[in-house]
């Protein structure tokens, strides 16, 4: 059966996957009540946490689970998450980039799921019973060129895939605030994510895709944009006419959103 939404996550801090206190982990592990009652047949994960120069997918059997965060408890180097690999999958993204004019697509046989895409996964579906490939962002291409891949990808949808891309809505590590325990936000932070918000909402896709020309503060919400490009990918999987959904708001550290959105086309 088709899924005819795709999604945006902000996975913020991997801490995420123990701190009960962040809100965002209960938006995740409710899920499959609220958001996504249908099981999907596999699922596609674009995360911030694995960069390339071309666009590649992980072609493996069963996903290893990398810990790829340091300074953390112990106790969150312990978790796993071994869901099995998705390769059909892997290759199906391949060969629709690939007629798609992507001129040069990459597999790579080890690589299991980064926190970017682990961390979320297990509070959604924690029975790791489903199938997860992961695909790459490129640092250096740009707004558009995430979108485009995106579009090209959008046929998986209705074969049952969920395609999700995984990042921050905000993402400068360099400017979190440890002692922001009042809640309070910085003002740079607020006006680029109401500013995304807006855009979403009101279906602004060119925007998006030129955010770093058209949204006040992108450099200082994104130095690098690894963390954004994910959402590109989703929102151009979605259609062109697709409109954002805000399924989740919440901040932590004074500046880190945790805003995530459901794209759906509006025919």
């Amino acid at each position: 059966m088709a899924i005819k939404d795709t999604f945006y996550i902000s996975h913020g801090s991997p801490t995420l996957s123990i701190d009960e206190s962040l809100p965002a982990r209960h938006f995740l592990k409710s899920w499959k009540e609220k958001f996504l009652t249908q099981k999907p047949k596999s699922i596609l994960v674009v995360s911030g946490h694995w960069e390339t120069s071309v666009p590649t997918v992980n072609i493996v059997h069963r996903n290893e689970t990398i810990h790829d965060f340091y300074g953390f408890p112990k106790e969150m180097y312990q978790l796993k998450y071994p869901a099995p690999g998705a390769p059909d999958l892997a290759k199906k993204v391949k060969e629709l980039l690939l007629t798609s004019g992507f001129e040069h697509v990459g597999e790579d046989g080890k690589r299991g799921l980064d926190h970017g895409a682990w961390v979320p996964l297990m509070l959604m579906y924690p029975e790791a019973d489903i199938p997860v490939c992961q695909l790459s962002v490129m640092p250096e291409k740009d707004g558009t060129y995430h979108y485009n891949l995106g579009k090209a990808l959008a046929p998986l949808k209705e074969e049952g895939v969920l395609i999700i891309g995984s990042g921050s809505a905000t993402h400068n590590l360099r400017a979190l605030k440890q002692d922001a325990g009042d809640g309070s936000v910085v003002p740079w932070a607020l006006a680029f994510d109401t500013w995304l918000k807006d855009a979403l909402l009101e279906g602004r896709h060119e925007d998006v895709n030129r955010y770093e020309e058209k949204a006040p503060y992108a450099k200082m919400a994104h130095p690098w944009p690894e963390h954004f490009y994910p959402l590109h990918v989703a929102l151009g999987a979605a259609s062109e006419d697709a409109k954002g959904k805000l399924i989740h708001h919440s901040w932590s550290l004074g500046s880190l959103s945790y805003a995530s959105y459901q794209f759906t086309a509006a025919s």
